[in-house]
């Protein structure tokens, strides 16, 4: 027997015995899938979305286990190794199995048809249009800005950033009021009918302020702050404390507190150590600041890493801007939404205002996903949301990374951007991105890369500045040359013109 004869069995047993593995393996994807989706049963309201829910149920079960076992070996064989099967978890599967019955000799097998494949990803990309606006000679991600006050009184500075290549809007209602989110509005449906295209707008309600409040005397007189330094966190200001004191907006912080935990200030400017706990009085040593120290002001926003809040994503506040958004926003932005029932007392309070309409008249859901206990309820928030109106989901990096830690937040931004797409659900890239543009003018280095990686979500948020409209232009063309390259995880192998001439 030759070598090649040789060769030729041995891989043809390498194929039945990998058939034999996912053969298991898919069997095992089906029963768990099928249990999931029976305990989302009643979820999901719009048939539209079951094909999107259980892929999403399939992507789970297959992503339970190790498959770099299975890659290495599929990819020697010239096999799909099963890294890109977001958008088509079961057709991947399926046909690999065909390739390998061929390849193993078992026979001629039945593969999943190219528009099985393509139903997934067509659905994703009709889903980023109805949410963030459809355009032609546009890059695959669409671009959302994040409108200043002045928008309400300049048109050009809206025609502007339309012109520029913003599709859709944001604004922010922890700041302004109705009459300026009205005259915003009125900008931006203005200035998209010129156009000639719609730019639909997003509201986002504020959600729990977890913030400072107020500050003590002494913390003026201290100035800034540096490692080491103490100071308390109360429930009511002493006029003759010996510690810089702080008290917070929400008394949630102050029961979640324990010993030996951590708070964070400003987004981690300033980061310090539980030491002590008693009744209305906490004791904090800071372990890190910048060089130059930091100051704790009102406003800045308290993040306690590694801790659940249970705290209800409604406010009294968001409760009185609701009529507001549900009459003029095509997206609601839902902050610090963190559990199925933030999602039901929601419903029940946009069930209430809509006058004998149905949720089909409600805005666009948007999941802002701002802490680790929304990250791990995050595949049952998009089902429950997307059971019952258009869905999409914001990667809200700024309180994320707080939360979860700096070091973690790429390896959870792939993941969610994975989940998503396996949930057939558009994703919004969002936090600092192109900061330094937006601010100053000019982009670091690390804020062009973070722009390029951004292409991979359905949409890429910019957050306002006077720099924006810059900004803006500058995204679009990183967005479209990045097009030319990548679709989600997929490289994309078109010419490569700076060597063609080699």
């Amino acid at each position: 027997m030759s070598l090649d004869e040789v060769e030729y069995r041995e891989r043809r047993a390498q194929a039945r015995g990998l058939q034999r593995a996912l053969e298991a393996l898919r069997d095992d994807l089906v029963r768990r899938s099928d249990a999931t989706m029976e305990g989302w049963e009643g979820l999901v309201r719009r048939p539209e979305f079951l094909p999107s829910a259980r892929n999403l149920a399939d992507y789970l079960a297959l992503r339970r286990g190790d498959l770099v076992p299975f890659q290495a070996p599929l990819a020697s064989l010239g096999l799909s190794s099963l890294g890109r099967a977001e958008a088509h978890v079961r057709p991947s599967i399926d046909a690999v199995l065909a390739s390998l019955a061929m390849i193993g000799g078992e026979g001629v097998a039945s593969y999943p048809t190219v528009e099985t494949f393509a139903a997934g990803p067509a659905r994703l990309a009709a889903r980023r249009d109805a949410l963030f606006g459809a355009r032609r000679e546009a890059p695959r991600s669409r671009v959302m800005v994040t409108l200043p006050t002045e928008a309400a009184v300049n048109p050009d500075l809206v025609g502007a950033l339309i012109a520029a290549g913003a599709d859709c809007v944001r604004i922010n209602c922890a700041h302004d009021n109705p009459d300026v989110w009205a005259a915003m509005i009125g900008q931006v449906r203005h200035a998209a009918m010129k156009a000639g295209r719609r730019v639909p707008v997003q509201m986002d309600i504020e959600g729990p302020k977890l913030r400072i409040e107020a500050l003590s005397e002494s913390v003026e007189e201290t100035g800034r702050l540096f490692e080491g330094d103490r100071f308390e966190v109360v429930e009511t200001l002493a006029h003759d404390a010996d510690l810089p004191q702080v008290r917070l907006s929400h008394p949630a912080l102050m029961e979640a507190m324990a010993e030996g935990g951590a708070i964070w200030i400003n987004d981690g400017k300033l980061r310090a150590k539980i030491l002590k706990v008693r009744p209305g009085k906490v004791l904090a040593e800071v372990t890190s600041t910048p060089s130059k120290g930091a100051k704790i002001k009102v406003e800045k926003g308290v993040n306690l890493p590694g801790v659940d809040l249970r705290v209800p994503a409604l406010t009294e506040a968001d409760l009185g801007h609701l009529d507001f958004v549900l009459g003029h926003a095509d997206i609601l932005g839902f902050s610090f939404v963190q559990t199925g029932g933030d999602l039901r007392a929601l419903f029940a309070e946009l069930d209430a205002r809509s006058d004998g309409g149905t949720s089909r008249d409600w805005p666009a859901l948007m999941l802002k996903i701002e802490t680790p206990l929304a990250l791990r309820n995050l595949p049952a928030l998009i089902v429950e949301a997307g059971g019952r109106v258009p869905v999409g989901v914001m990667i809200a990096r700024g309180d994320l990374a707080v939360e979860i830690g700096f070091e973690r937040l790429s390896e959870i931004q792939e993941e969610v951007l994975w989940l998503c797409e396996a949930a057939e659900v558009p994703v919004v890239w969002a936090t600092q991105v192109l900061e330094g543009m937006v601010k100053e003018g000019q982009a670091s280095r690390a804020e062009m890369t973070d722009a390029a990686m951004s292409q991979r979500a359905e949409c890429v948020m910019l957050n306002k500045g006077p720099h924006l409209v810059q900004a803006v232009t500058f995204l679009r063309d990183v967005l479209m040359r990045m097009d030319r390259h990548t679709s989600k995880k997929s490289p994309r192998l078109g010419a490569l013109g700076l060597w063609h001439d080699l």
